[in-house]
């Protein structure tokens, strides 16, 4: 990968979180925290919606070249998220917080409206 193709990915990355962030406050979502970072993993979006902390996972791409979004949330991802998760569930001392985890998948088609796919309660907690 060259240079150029990874600060295009960072770039899209960022663009997906902002649009991700956007549709979350307009489904009524309190975001809470953006970019965690523990020693296990990144969460992109740390949210509130009703009485459930969401920890959110974006994946952005242009196209379907690689496939959905949603499939490079695999098994390893899960996992990565999980522990991050319950490390920012215990720093702000919040063990027994009712906790989801969604993915929002976008596509982002050149000169063209974002797509975006919600899944709520897309994986369970991993260890």
């Amino acid at each position: 990968m060259i240079d150029g193709e990874k600060s295009g990915n960072k770039s899209l990355g960022a663009r997906g979180e902002a649009i991700a962030e956007a549709y979350l406050r307009g489904q009524g979502f309190t975001i809470l925290e953006k970019n965690y970072r523990g020693k296990t993993g990144e969460i992109d979006i740390v949210a509130r919606d009703g009485d459930s902390i969401v920890f959110v996972e974006v994946k952005a791409r242009r196209n379907l070249a690689y496939g959905s979004p949603l499939l490079a949330v695999t098994p390893f991802k899960q996992r990565q998220i999980s522990r991050t998760a319950l490390t920012w569930l215990a720093h702000r001392k919040k063990p027994n917080a009712i906790a989801r985890f969604d993915v929002i998948a976008i596509l982002l088609p050149d000169h063209e409206l974002p797509q975006i796919e919600h899944i709520r309660n897309a994986f369970d907690l991993t260890s």
